[in-house]
């Protein structure tokens, strides 16, 4: 079951931000959150049921940290469309 503890991150990029005018959130979280796992967080923690949810794979990046190699971490990533007027008052920018 997921938990709240599993939203690593709102991302707040140029691009996100246009998304959010729209009512589309982007929530950076572990691998192992589901859409539905996700869709539960809303509804029990924010008191919002998304209108849809789609989901991104995000592999970490390889690279040299002083000459050794090593990879960051892997990572979900979610678009979640809010009904029109909802609004999470701990995200507002």
């Amino acid at each position: 079951m997921a938990d709240i503890t599993d939203i690593k991150s709102i991302l707040y990029t140029e691009k996100t931000l246009a998304m959010q005018e729209d009512g589309m959130i982007v929530v950076q979280t572990s691998p192992r959150v589901t859409k539905t796992g996700l869709k539960e967080i809303f509804r029990e923690y924010f008191g919002i049921t998304p209108l849809n949810i789609n989901s991104l794979n995000q592999s970490g990046k390889v690279k040299r940290f002083r000459g050794v190699k090593g990879k960051q971490n892997d990572f979900k990533k979610f678009y979640v469309k809010l009904p029109e007027g909802a609004q999470i008052e701990s995200l507002a920018v």
